[in-house]
């Protein structure tokens, strides 16, 4: 999370330098619902023990409304069809997605 965070923030300002403003939050979608609440609630940390630099940063860009974080719920996400094993109808329904063909299918 810190890490796309950080990415995000410094091609705002790259884009920024090159005259290209661009004012509203960038939206970022993650399917870790916990960590979303620890980025965007400044009272849920007290839970952890350990708080990083890092969880500071990424809650110090969602406070002031550089980024705002998304929950993307494994339903909606493409990816999955690689790592996990689906039912006939949704492995169709993601592969048509991305656009994958069956190459062994007659033309």
């Amino acid at each position: 999370m810190v890490h796309t965070t950080n990415e995000v923030l410094w091609l705002k300002n790259l884009l920024k330098e090159l005259g290209f403003m661009h004012n509203d939050p960038v939206s970022m979608h993650f399917d870790n619902q916990a960590a979303i609440h620890i980025a965007s609630n400044p009272i849920f940390h007290e839970r952890k023990q350990h708080i990083e630099v890092d969880c500071h940063f990424v809650r110090e860009a969602v406070m002031s409304q550089k980024i705002c974080t998304t929950l993307f719920t494994p339903s909606e996400q493409k990816i999955d069809i690689f790592t996990k094993a689906f039912g006939a109808n949704q492995f169709d329904i993601f592969s048509n997605k991305l656009g994958m063909v069956d190459i062994f299918a007659l033309a």
